[in-house]
């Protein structure tokens, strides 16, 4: 097995970070909640309850991060990093009830309209609270992608929708505001709510592939362009090649094809130098284990060691490192 750790800064960053995230949640809720009370808008009112779902998922979130952080155990030999997917999934639900409510909301309106005022006031909050979460956002998808946080991530991509509906909302205010147009806040609204909506359901989707690990396969072409552009000759073939995220953790299975009359520490020596080319190439912290297969006397004709005194057929290619070739399980047939 082998593992590189980012280290505890690191670690400790991702909680800073959500901290930070959770806390400017609540206060951008707190200015979109005022600016609610003072123009009566459902339009706003989107906006405003979009920011409980920030809220309650922030904290969520920080939970879920600190969890993720604690080091693997008896019980969770894989460690904790899964919980942030379950977080992630959290969010993407409360997103879409939210979407669903504001919908409802708006046409409702439609049917029993009320009296809007100061909206001038509301668009300068919902402006100003879209200009935060936008830079709240940035920082927190910049973060988590260099700390493999698909926790920090969502929820960054979430503030970057959030922002994004606020101006669509702030336009549509405008026009409210100079039309007078009592109908076109419902429609505002309904407009907004079905881009939250569709937001969560894509949250929900991804996570949930996360969830049932699904392949990465354009991770893995990855590290097959690795292998295929610095393989030595000794290695004639790698496959059986699975990833799974837990976290800022992968954890990499695969088999490795040495010829059939290596000694012990020298089959070992090869595997070392794998572990070494795959941990220092990437910025995750991975855990790899290998396992080491002799040729069988198989691969002759994609073997290039040329001393060998026990071939059944000259050598005509080597392996290429197609995903097909790279995942499968089987090895190579003889023929």
């Amino acid at each position: 097995m082998c593992k590189r750790d980012k280290g505890t800064d690191n670690k400790n960053l991702k909680l800073k970070v959500q901290l930070i995230i959770a806390i400017s949640s609540v206060l951008i809720f707190a200015g979109k909640l005022v600016a609610y009370f003072l123009t009566n808008s459902v339009g706003v009112l989107t906006d405003a309850l979009e920011s409980t779902v920030n809220v309650i998922t922030g904290f969520i979130t920080l939970y879920a991060i600190y969890i993720s952080l604690k080091p693997k155990d008896e019980n969770h030999p894989f460690g904790h990093g899964k919980v942030e997917f379950l977080s992630a999934s959290i969010e993407g639900i409360l997103i879409i009830i939210a979407g669903l409510v504001i919908i409802f909301e708006a046409i409702k309106r439609l049917f029993i309209p009320v009296q809007i005022h100061q909206l001038d006031i509301g668009i300068f909050i919902v402006a100003i609270a879209g200009l935060l979460n936008y830079l709240i956002g940035w920082y927190s998808i910049r973060i988590g992608k260099k700390n493999n946080s698909i926790a920090l991530i969502s929820g960054g991509k979430h503030l970057h929708s959030d922002t994004y509906s606020s101006i669509g909302l702030v336009l549509g205010l405008i026009l409210l505001y100079y039309t007078k147009l009592a109908w076109l806040d419902s429609i505002i609204a309904m407009t907004f709510g079905t881009i939250i909506l569709i937001t969560g359901l894509n949250i929900l989707k991804k996570t949930t592939s996360n969830l049932m690990d699904k392949a990465d396969f354009e991770l893995i072409e990855q590290f097959g362009r690795l292998i295929e552009q610095n393989k030595p000759d000794i290695w004639i073939d790698v496959h059986n090649f699975k990833l799974i995220k837990y976290g800022d953790l992968y954890h990499i299975d695969c088999d490795l094809v040495l010829p059939w009359n290596l000694y012990l520490s020298e089959a070992h020596a090869e595997g070392e130098k794998l572990k070494d080319l795959l941990v220092s190439n990437f910025q995750e912290n991975i855990v790899l284990n290998l396992h080491k297969d002799e040729c069988f006397k198989k691969y002759c004709k994609h073997c290039k060691i040329n001393d060998c005194k026990e071939r059944t057929t000259d050598f005509v290619a080597p392996l290429s490192f197609d995903l097909k070739r790279f995942t499968s399980e089987e090895i190579e047939e003889k023929g």
